[in-house]
């Protein structure tokens, strides 16, 4: 009855009616709910807040320093001979029969790097290498920044150069990008590309790391840096730019993700962190082991990820009990390393041996010589010596670990990311994982070959990664 009284209502069959009123409805409701979702849903963020790290009180409100100065990295005959009269003092420990790396860096091939240290190793020489680059200090927070800040030699009318920040972990340094810099600023010239996507790069130090001031206050954290960063580059001028990380360069890229998102085009990741506790999680575990794509894994995730507990908890295990020493009493192991430039080097160079390839463990010397010239490593090292920043470095770790560090996965990240998963890293994280925070995924390549130092190891794979991921955010 009711269809009947609509027919003689209409000039047209209630057929032709319905061909136009359900789209026309469709899109009607359609337009109302993504209206809704674009309007109504706010994207959380970490609040990004203020500090101050400076010794003594704050000065007042434009009073403080906002100049960039030049600087250059220097050195002396004095910071030379008291090197070499400690390296003289080196008290040798003998190792255990067969042990490789298993009891940590050996002791032989120690022996052999401190003998290469002070004879042959040119500190002078390293200085310039690193003066190649353009240095800089500007104070934000009360603490003197360091960064280096390249730019393209050269740029062809109408080419677009991308601002890239590019952030370090521990025990590394600015020193690890020397060799993608000039990949990602003249590409062109090193085979990569036609010169397309083209970038001018943006390395800071950690504050507390390097030529960076460490903070004078407690709590001084990932957030922190992420903060200081972001007045750093809107300090250079740049409204937008991407982001580069691996070890704690992305937890803090990712804090400046979550801080800001306006001011981030992309997150490009070489290691990601993700909470694995939670029922979902352990479900999700044990069914990836023999139905790995029923939980989103692909065969690739599943030969990288298990057995499970040989990869995720027993080899993390061995790996990482100095984080619990950085984590809890870091002044305690850092005075003693600050004070000896032969405790230094063993401590870091051998992360360099198992975080680059875990087979390493069973060679003498580490395979560090197969991967890093020792001029490479102990130049690293240096920088922690001369700057005596070991201490500060490990602090960083203290800070963080000290507060809740769930915080982090409670904010999403939706700015376009890209994720390089290097096979020899310390933890694989699936993309079905690293969804849970990173809501944006544009690429994940599970990378051929290389470890933790991606950029210092596998510059142009590196490289290689962050132009597809680029170009691919460039077109959305």
């Amino acid at each position: 009855m009711w269809r009947e009284s609509l027919t003689n209502a209409w000039p047209f069959d209630y057929s032709q009616k319905n061909a136009v009123l359900v789209p026309v409805a469709t899109l009607g409701i359609g337009g109302l709910l993504l209206y809704w979702l674009r309007s109504g849903r706010k994207i959380k963020t970490i609040d990004m807040g203020d500090g101050w790290w400076g010794a003594g009180q704050r000065p007042p409100k434009g009073k403080e320093d906002t100049s960039i100065r030049p600087f250059k990295i220097e050195t002396s005959d004095k910071e030379i001979e008291d090197l070499h009269q400690r390296l003289d003092r080196f008290r040798f420990t003998p190792h255990v029969e067969g042990a490789a790396f298993h009891y940590g860096f050996n002791s032989s091939y120690l022996r052999k790097v401190v003998d290469y240290w002070r004879n042959q190793f040119d500190w002078r020489k390293q200085v310039e290498v690193l003066n190649k680059y353009p240095h800089f200090h500007t104070t934000i927070e009360g603490i003197d920044i360091h960064f280096i800040h390249v730019k393209p030699s050269y740029v062809p009318h109408g080419q677009a150069v991308r601002p890239l920040l590019m952030v370090h972990g521990w025990p590394g340094s600015f020193y690890e990008f020397y060799k993608i810099i000039p990949l990602l600023t003249e590409p062109a010239k090193h085979g990569l590309n036609e010169g397309d996507v083209v970038f001018e790069v943006i390395c800071p130090s950690i504050p507390g790391y390097a030529f960076s001031e460490a903070s004078h206050q407690k709590e001084f954290d990932s957030i922190a840096t992420a903060r200081i960063f972001h007045k750093l580059m809107n300090r250079l001028g740049f409204r937008e730019y991407y982001l580069q990380g691996g070890d704690w360069g992305s937890r803090i890229t990712t804090n400046m993700a979550q801080m800001l998102p306006q001011s981030v085009k992309g997150l490009h990741l070489n290691l990601v962190f993700i909470a694995t506790q939670g029922l979902g999680k352990m479900i999700r575990t044990m069914l990836g082991a023999y139905v790995p794509w029923l939980v989103g894994f692909s065969r690739e995730d599943a030969r990288r990820f298990y057995p499970f507990m040989q990869k995720n908890l027993f080899d993390v295990l061995r790996e990482s009990g100095y984080l619990h020493i950085q984590a809890t009493k870091p002044d305690t192991a850092g005075c003693g390393l600050n004070d000896s430039p032969v405790g230094l080097a063993a401590y870091i160079m051998e992360k360099f041996s198992t975080w680059t390839d875990k087979s390493f463990l069973q060679k003498d010397d580490g395979g560090l010589e197969s991967k890093y010239s020792l001029d490479e490593l102990l130049t690293n090292v240096m920088i922690y010596w001369v700057t005596a920043s070991i201490v500060s470095s490990m602090r960083f770790y203290k800070e963080n670990f000290s507060k809740d560090p769930r915080i982090h996965d409670r904010v999403s990240v939706y700015v376009p990311t890209g994720i390089a998963a290097f096979p020899q890293e310390i933890v694989h994280v699936p993309r079905a994982w690293a969804k849970d925070v990173y809501k944006n995924i544009v690429t994940y390549t599970y990378m051929p070959r290389g470890g933790h130092f991606a950029a210092f190891e596998e510059p142009k794979l590196l490289a290689q990664d962050i132009m597809q991921f680029v170009r691919k955010v460039e077109q959305l």
